[in-house]
């Protein structure tokens, strides 16, 4: 049997080509959509924006060499601290954060800010990895077993709804429920704990004002076009204008000043605008296939009996493509407005670089499959060649 050690592949080429399709797409949206705000902030400086993601993406290109490196065995055992840590973080804000727009998210370091809640998903992610290998048996077995994690959860929740951030709240529950019920919670369980978690939420987005007011907004912007309806009846306008082929790259009309944040979260409005319905599609489908990417490379640390690296891979796989759904569904009128980045594609430098270490992450889960593989292949190959057999 001939094995081709020398042409094996150590990584996912089609994983690491949508992150860089989606990078690209990032880069040429937020230029073209942050261009006349950065002039007219900036007193001229028309790249300041661009200059700033530029930084950033090279940060996060070292970040992600960086975590190629480390085994995921390290993350499994420093989980429960980074867990702690995002914490007293989630409490430090609320006392000594940057409030912006409202919202107290920030915590100043020099030149640059930390958004607290942005490292506090990967940190819930990694950390219920690790809870359902270390309680697998209690999770399936035991009602406390499920309940447990929660109770560390609601802590996290309702901390982000202090700052406020209930986007970031919203993906933290939905991402940490997804993975309890892969991991084995009874499907009572989970059902009950949707209806109470919807519930919850319900009633906490009922009764803030602000809330409540974009909530009404979202059902029907057009009843205060120039008031609380104002950013989703603009972005609503950019979809209209682009079309199936759009108005063409760098001709939107309401990145002018029109649309706020439109280099931010409503970046994928603009680029509804200049790319039309195709370069819609075009990104959707690229969400989907990271998340099947995501979901395959899981499912081959699962046979491997590699359990933690395939809590790992789902969590991230699901935290992600779900942020992207609701930053789409928000933007195109589908869910009520939330402060959410579209991974990889807006600007947002703390979520650009912890998404980018969340798929670092990722390949290094399906690097270490690849070299489990390859070394159960290779005492196949040995246990198959006649004695005596030479290499060629």
């Amino acid at each position: 049997m001939k094995h081709l050690d020398q042409n094996i592949v150590l990584y996912d080429r089609t994983l690491v080509g949508v992150v860089i399709v989606l990078m690209a797409m990032g880069l040429i949206m937020i230029t073209s959509s942050s261009l006349h705000h950065s002039e007219m902030t900036y007193d001229g400086e028309s790249y300041n924006f661009v200059a700033k993601h530029l930084v950033f993406m090279t940060i996060t290109l070292f970040s992600m060499g960086v975590v190629l490196t480390q085994p995921i065995t390290k993350w499994q055992k420093f989980g429960p601290y980074l867990l702690v840590g995002g914490i007293i973080l989630l409490v430090v804000v609320l006392f000594a954060g940057r409030t912006i727009n409202g919202s107290r998210r920030w915590i100043a370091l020099g030149p640059f800010t930390l958004q607290v809640s942005e490292l506090v998903k990967l940190f819930v992610v990694v950390y219920i990895a690790g809870y359902l290998v270390r309680r697998t048996d209690q999770l399936q077995t035991q009602f406390m077993g499920f309940l447990k994690p929660l109770f560390i959860i609601a802590l996290i929740s309702g901390l982000l709804l202090l700052e406020p951030d209930f986007g970031s709240t919203v993906v933290i529950l939905t991402t940490t429920m997804a993975m309890l019920f892969l991991g084995g919670a009874k499907l009572w369980q989970f059902m009950g704990l949707s209806l109470v978690v919807g519930g919850t939420l319900s009633a906490i987005a009922l009764n803030e004002t602000y809330r409540l007011q974009r909530l009404l907004t979202f059902l029907d912007p057009w009843a205060d076009p120039f008031g609380a309806g104002y950013q989703l009846t603009q972005s609503l306008i950019a979809f209209g204008r682009g079309g199936i082929f759009g108005q063409g790259l760098g001709n939107s009309l309401q990145k002018l000043s029109y649309l706020p944040e439109a280099h931010t979260d409503f970046v994928f409005a603009v680029l509804a605008e200049e790319l039309g319905l195709i370069g819609v599609f075009a990104v959707i489908i690229l969400f989907f296939v990271m998340f099947a990417r995501a979901m395959k490379i899981g499912r081959v640390a699962l046979l491997q009996q590699r359990a933690y690296s395939a809590y790992l891979a789902y969590g991230i796989g699901f935290w992600l493509t779900f942020q992207a759904l609701i930053n789409i569904g928000v933007t195109s009128g589908a869910l009520p407005t939330k402060g959410l980045t579209l991974p990889f594609v807006s600007y947002g430098n703390n979520s650009f670089l912890i998404c980018g270490i969340a798929i670092a992450i990722l390949l290094r889960v399906d690097f270490e499959n690849r070299l489990v593989e390859e070394k159960l292949l290779s005492v196949a190959d040995s246990e198959l060649k006649p004695k005596g057999a030479s290499n060629e």
